[in-house]
C-alpha cells in the first residue's frame, strides 16, 4: 500500500511540474482599470444602460459583464438577481454553470498532453478507449420500437475528430436527429451533466457502441465528444479528470472558483437557472436534469462538454492566457505555436456560411465574419453555454467580453448580440 501511494504522489507530483512550467514571457495578472486601456467610458456606459434596461423590463432576471483590454478589467459589473424567488441580488463574483464553455477548458487540456508527446491528433480513439473499435454508421431506423441498422463506418473516429465535432457522435436530448435522441435515451446516455452515480468513463463506454450520424470528417455535427476526451484525459494522465484540470489548469492559471461540484462554502454564489413562469422569474424545474446538479447528488460526472461552473473573472483569465499566446502570468500552458494550430482552420466549409471557421476549441472569426460587423477581427474566438452564457476575444485588438447569465425556455433576451456590438463599439484608440 505504502508504494502504492508512493507511486500515485509521484505521478502527481511530476505532472504538477510539468503544467507549471516557467517562461521567459511574464504578463501580469488581470486587475481593473477603470480608465484607458483604450476604451471609451461613454460608450461603456451604453453597455451599463443597456443591461439596466433590460433588467428592468425583465428581460433578464441577471446577468454578470466583464471586458478586459490589454490584460485590464475595464468594466465588471453584476446585475439584478442570482435568484429573484429567494431575493439574492447578483454579485460581481456569483458562480455560474457555464456548460459548452467547458469545451475549450477541456481542449486546452488535451492539447496539454498532446504537447507532452503522449498521442498524436490523428490517432484513433480506439487505441485508447478499444470501445470504439468498431465504428459504425445509423443505417435504417425503426420508429414503432427505436430499433435500427448500422453499416461499418468508413474510417476510425480520431482524436481531432472529437476536437472538431466531426466525429459523428451525436448529443443525446439536444440532438438535432429525433432518431439519435430516442436511441441514445434508450440507451440511457448521460447527456450534458447530471446528479446521477456515474462516471464519464461509463457513459463513454456505453456511447461507443452507439451509431454515429456520419462517417468520421464528413460533416461537423456538435457532440458529446469533449465527454470522451474527457475520459481519455484520465487514461492518458492517469489522474481523475477534475484533479487534472485543478492541477494543470486551474491552479496555475488562479482560478479559484471553477470547479465540476462546489465546495460547500461556495454553494452560496451559485446563481439559480430561471425560467418565466406568467410574466415572473422562478427557478427551473427539474427536467431530464436536475438544475443544482453543481452542489448536489453523487458528484461523480465529469463532463468534458459541459460539466464545469465558474465565474467572470475565472473564464476571462482562460482567456487571457490564450491572448498572450498560451501564457499567464509568468506560467506557460500552450506553447504559442500550438495555439497557433488550435486557432486555425480544422473544419474547411463544413461549420458556418463562412463567417467563422472552426478550430481545436473555439469558433474563429473569418475575413467574411469581420467585414460583416459586429463580431471582432478576423482571428476573434467565442463560443456559449446552455444557459445562456457567451464569450469571446479578439487577439488583434487585445479584448474580451464575457456575458454570463442563467436562463432556460423562452426568454426575450437580445443581450447577446447587443453586448458584442457595443463592446467593440467602445474601442477607441
Amino acid at each position: 500500500m505504502k508504494t502504492n501511494l508512493l507511486t500515485v504522489f509521484l505521478t502527481l507530483f511530476m505532472l504538477s511540474l510539468s503544467a507549471q512550467t516557467p517562461t521567459l514571457q511574464r504578463s501580469g495578472p488581470l486587475i481593473e482599470e477603470s480608465a484607458g486601456a483604450g476604451m471609451s467610458a461613454a460608450r461603456l456606459a451604453n453597455i451599463d444602460k443597456m443591461l439596466t434596461k433590460l433588467i428592468a423590463k425583465e428581460q433578464l432576471p441577471g446577468a454578470v459583464a466583464l471586458i478586459a483590454r490589454n490584460g485590464k478589467i475595464v468594466f465588471h459589473k453584476a446585475y439584478g438577481m442570482a435568484d429573484n424567488s429567494a431575493k439574492k441580488p447578483m454579485k460581481k463574483n456569483s458562480i455560474f454553470r457555464i456548460a459548452s464553455q467547458t469545451k475549450a477548458i477541456t481542449s486546452t487540456a488535451v492539447m496539454m498532453l498532446w504537447e507532452e508527446g503522449h498521442f498524436r491528433l490523428d490517432d484513433p480513439i480506439s487505441a485508447y478507449i478499444p470501445e470504439f473499435g468498431k465504428a459504425q454508421v445509423l443505417d435504417s431506423f425503426n420508429e414503432a420500437d427505436s430499433t435500427y441498422t448500422v453499416q461499418p463506418a468508413a474510417d476510425q473516429i480520431t482524436i481531432r475528430h472529437l476536437l472538431t465535432h466531426t466525429s459523428g457522435i451525436g448529443y443525446g436530448v439536444i440532438d438535432g436527429d429525433p432518431r439519435i435522441k430516442k436511441i441514445y435515451a434508450k440507451a440511457d446516455i448521460t447527456d450534458l451533466f447530471t446528479t446521477e452515480n456515474i462516471t464519464i468513463a461509463e457513459s463513454v463506454k456505453k456511447l461507443a457502441s452507439l451509431p454515429l450520424h456520419h462517417n468520421p470528417g464528413e460533416k461537423f455535427t456538435y457532440s458529446e465528444g469533449l465527454d470522451v476526451l474527457g475520459y481519455l484525459i484520465e487514461i492518458v494522465s492517469g489522474m481523475p479528470f477534475d484533479q487534472f484540470l485543478k492541477t494543470r489548469i486551474f491552479e496555475p492559471l488562479g482560478m479559484k472558483d471553477t470547479w465540476f461540484y462546489l465546495p460547500e462554502e461556495k454553494e452560496n454564489r451559485l446563481v439559480a437557472v430561471q425560467h418565466k413562469e406568467k410574466g415572473t422569474w422562478k427557478k427551473y424545474p427539474i427536467t431530464f436534469y436536475d438544475t443544482d446538479y453543481p452542489i448536489k447528488g453523487a458528484k461523480r460526472f465529469f463532463s468534458g462538454g459541459a460539466g464545469l461552473s465558474s465565474t467572470a473573472e475565472d473564464y476571462a483569465t482562460f482567456l487571457q492566457m490564450y491572448l498572450n499566446k498560451g501564457e499567464f502570468n509568468g506560467t506557460r500552458l500552450l506553447s504559442r505555436t500550438t495555439v497557433q494550430s488550435i486557432m486555425g482552420n480544422q473544419t474547411g466549409d463544413k461549420f458556418t456560411d463562412g463567417t467563422k471557421h472552426y478550430g481545436l476549441a473555439f469558433g474563429v472569426v473569418t475575413p467574411k465574419g469581420q467585414d460583416a460587423g459586429g463580431e471582432g477581427s478576423v482571428g476573434t474566438f467565442d463560443w456559449g453555454g446552455y444557459f445562456n452564457t457567451q464569450y469571446f476575444a479578439d487577439p488583434e485588438e487585445k479584448l474580451i467580453g464575457v456575458l454570463l447569465k442563467q436562463t432556460q425556455g423562452k426568454v426575450d433576451d437580445p443581450s447577446g448580440w447587443k453586448f458584442r456590438q457595443l463592446v467593440f463599439a467602445a474601442v477607441d484608440d
